[in-house]
């Protein structure tokens, strides 16, 4: 049983063809959007948001960090990106009801949905990109799967062509054409997809953590093409010029239901932890922004303006 936020997995027919846009969690934290563009999509707008799933919620889950209240996956997983400045969470995983242990996956979807009345994601030849570059960490190995929509991926027993991610915990990248890609060695099944095969035809990208029993800390970091701009850690700048955070110069600080804000012309957003924007106003030098008809929790402010870009935790009580 999965379970699936933004998207179903099955498969559709449509091709596409694009080029995909590195998409870097640090980025996102600085002021990029959180949604991963493909090059792929078909015009909705739906492609390349993360979503997760289980094996079997009664044995396996994914705990979020500990600012996220848990209702918001249910409507954004926003929320976790500018926390993690990439994707991530804690797998835990249980004793399995079969010899086979436990699984929890993240992953986004490359196309997106097949039409406007026709949730299921379509499928787009990814030839293109080469591969994929990932840099992420992790406490065990992390199987980098081809998803091929749910229909195709259950005919071949959800052997899914694959690349190992070995575990790191201080950061690592890996850069896989997809003749690396390979059906696990136990599969038997008359149905064969190299990763050549299962690229022109592909509707996900999945994470999949499958581990004895404990809890495995990871984070996906950044997610590209095979010669896409990977930095080669969490968190390490790229060659491009970086945008301002918050300096001494640049504030935003709360003083009780009031957000004081120096040195900053742009304009503010007030993110909740269902990452839905609650309030919006433009902001000028020594600027204040009262929050008092907010609900007491946790949020996130995103600052964005010519010279400065950067996000800030506040807690309201």
């Amino acid at each position: 049983m999965k379970k699936i936020i933004l998207s179903a997995l099955c498969a559709a027919s449509a091709v596409f063809a694009g080029t995909f846009e590195t998409w870097d969690g640090a980025k996102v934290y600085e002021g990029s959007n959180p949604q991963i563009h493909t090059g792929l999509g078909n015009g909705l707008e739906t492609e390349g948001y993360w979503y997760y799933y289980y094996g079997n919620p009664e044995t396996s889950e994914i705990v979020w960090p500990a600012m996220i209240e848990p209702l918001y996956a249910e409507q954004s997983l926003e929320p976790v990106i500018y926390e993690c400045k990439g994707f991530c969470g804690t797998a835990i995983l249980g004793n399995g009801s079969n010899e086979r242990n436990s699984y929890v996956g993240v992953g986004f979807n490359v196309v997106g949905e097949t039409s406007t009345t026709n949730h299921n994601p379509a499928t787009g030849d990814a030839s293109a990109w080469g591969g994929l570059c990932v840099t992420y960490t992790s406490d065990t190995d992390i199987a980098l799967e081809l998803g091929l929509g749910d229909d195709v991926d259950s005919t071949i027993n959800y052997a899914n062509p694959a690349v190992n991610l070995p575990a790191s915990k201080t950061g690592n990248k890996v850069v896989a054409s997809w003749s690396d890609f390979k059906q696990p060695s136990w599969y038997d099944g008359s149905v064969k997809f190299d990763g050549e095969t299962a690229a022109k035809q592909l509707a996900g990208v999945h994470f999949k953590i499958q581990a004895a029993p404990g809890e495995y800390k990871f984070n996906i970091c950044a997610v590209g093409p095979k010669d896409g701009s990977c930095p080669e850690k969490c968190g390490e700048s790229s060659a491009e010029p970086q945008i301002v955070r918050e300096t001494s110069a640049n504030k935003a600080v709360l003083n009780g239901r009031t957000l004081e804000f120096t040195g900053i012309k742009a304009t503010a957003e007030v993110i909740n932890s269902l990452g839905q924007v609650v309030m919006k106003g433009t902001i000028g030098n020594d600027a204040t922004l009262n929050l008092s008809t907010l609900d007491a929790g946790n949020y996130i402010i995103r600052i964005s303006g010519k010279n400065v870009n950067f996000t800030k935790k506040i807690t309201l009580k």
